[in-house]
């Protein structure tokens, strides 16, 4: 007789010794593809006109966010009980599958360099959307409504009639 060795035939996977159960991730996948591209994630125009509000407020020299008559409304409804502060005010996003782009209405601090408030709020905007969302962010409109003085009152809290 030859000197014959019984070979197993090859599996699959070329890493597991001959006879050995096969591991989990050996076997194969059922629905094709990794779970991560198995459906669809959409995200609502909220969702990222809120997370650009908060981006957009966290930029030195951002007084407010919104117009005057928004503010004004603004104010009057978070003093509804049950209401929060709208975060998204002064924004506006369009979203599609993708890209996403921003509108935002600012009032700036007197006494800043408005250039480099709205080119820092437009990094931080893009930073925070594109690592929250996935989405890529092909542009940051802002539009600076007003520059908020040392000695104006704040729109935000208007005077209560009650004492």
């Amino acid at each position: 007789m030859s000197d014959m060795t019984q070979q197993n035939p090859p599996d699959d996977s070329g890493s597991r010794p001959a006879g050995q159960e096969p591991r989990r991730s050996d076997i194969s996948k059922r629905g094709g593809g990794s779970p991560a591209s198995r459906g669809r994630t959409t995200i609502a125009d909220g969702v990222v006109e809120k997370i650009a509000g908060l981006a957009a407020r966290d930029v030195v020299g951002v007084h407010a966010m919104g117009s005057g008559i928004s503010r004004t409304f603004g104010a009057m409804r978070d003093r509804v009980p049950g209401s929060g502060k709208s975060v998204s005010r002064g924004v506006k996003a369009e979203v599609g599958e993708v890209q996403t782009a921003l509108d935002l209405e600012i009032v700036v601090d007197y006494g800043v360099s408005i250039a480099d408030v709205a080119r820092d709020v437009r990094e931080n905007v893009i930073s925070a959307v594109e690592r929250m969302t996935g989405l890529e962010v092909v542009e940051v409109n802002i539009a600076v409504s007003d520059v908020k003085l040392p000695d104006e009152e704040d729109d935000e809290e208007p005077e209560s009639r009650l004492q």
